[in-house]
This record gives structure tokens, sequence and C-alpha cells, in this order.
């Protein structure tokens, strides 16, 4: 039984297998492709349910993306904290759980990147895929100014250019993109600690 003013748990399971089938398909083949009545019919739910939890398509594609961004923090982020131990190594090993991921296919899974290129930086879900993007930046710039590295921002921007580069390196078959990524992201703190900009 839940408490007054909290979802019930069949809601709770409801929203969570909506969102499931909805991550798994717009992760493998891009929003416009997949329609609202596929969505119904994988998903196992009346078309009412579906409406009730969410009103559009955007809306679910928003949850996708909150839910995209819960997923980068709690595992690739969480489990490159476990495996560092300074803010500089965990700035490198990131790359490292990157390619554990990108190495069982988890490149298929950038929904940020490819909802931003279906759907373009104007429209609202690509408005929410770049803010989801800045927040991944934004964790990176304070790794940076905690490991002491000068222009941080600036470090963020190359070190994102790089993880986005490799996740697209990644879907044409390079296998080795992620470590790749990591060596230049070596050099790049040593450019960013020696302020040779």
């Amino acid at each position: 039984m839940s408490l007054p003013g909290q979802p019930s748990v069949a809601t709770v399971g409801t929203v969570d297998r909506i969102l499931g089938t909805a991550y798994d398909l717009f992760s493998r083949r891009g929003i416009r492709d997949v329609g609202v009545n596929e969505l119904i019919e994988s998903s196992g739910v009346a078309k009412s349910t579906f409406y009730r939890h969410f009103p559009s398509k955007d809306d679910l594609v928003l949850a996708v993306l909150a839910l995209r961004d819960q997923i980068w923090f709690a595992e690739v982020v969480a489990e490159a904290q476990r495996r560092s131990g300074t803010p500089e190594e965990e700035l490198l090993v990131i790359f490292d759980v990157f390619a554990d991921w990108l190495g069982s296919g988890g490149y298929e899974s950038n929904v940020f990147i490819k909802v931003l290129m279906e759907m373009g930086p104007d429209h609202p879900l690509g408005r929410a895929s770049v803010e989801y993007l800045a927040r991944i930046r934004g964790h990176v710039q304070t790794l940076a100014e905690d490991a002491g590295l000068e222009h941080s921002d600036l470090f963020a921007r190359a070190w994102h250019l790089l993880l986005k580069g490799s996740v697209i390196s990644a879907m044409e078959g390079d296998e080795g993109a992620a470590e790749l990524a990591r060596q230049m992201a070596k050099c790049l703190i040593q450019r960013h600690r020696r302020c040779m900009l």
C-alpha cells in the first residue's frame, strides 16, 4: 500500500516498463522511427494508461533523457570514482569505464547525442539533450578544478569532445576509440597542467 501522495507500486512498475521499452527502442532506432502505437504495444499497457503517464511522445522522450542522465551518473561516474583515487585519475578512468560500455554496444544508448542530432538544438528535446550534455561537461570541469588544472572550462570542452568523438567512432566500428580518447586525454591533462595554451 502506498502512502498518500505517493504513486502505487503498480504505477511505478508501469512507468518503469514504459520507460524501459522507450529507452531501448529510442536508443536503437531514434525518436522519429518509433511511433506511440509501437511503444504502447511493446510496453504491454493500455493506450489510456500510457497517456495518463506520458501525455505526449515528447514527455516520454524527456523522461528517457532524464533516465539516461541518472544512468550516466549512477553507473559510469560512480564506477569511475570507485576505480580512482584522485580527480585527475577519475578524468582518465571514465574513459576506461566508457571503453567497457562501448565494447558491449553501449554507444547505441547514447540518447543525448542521438536526440540532439535527430531533433536539432532548437527543438525542446534537442535543448534538453544539450542541458544534459552540459551536466556531464560541468562534472568534468569540477574534476579539472579539483585536480588543479588551468583553464578548467576549456579543458572540460576539449575532454568532452574526446568523449563524444569516441561514441561516434565506436558507432563506425572502432573498438579502440575510448582507449585512444583516454591517451589523448592524458596529453590534454599535461597541457592544462603546464598551462601551455
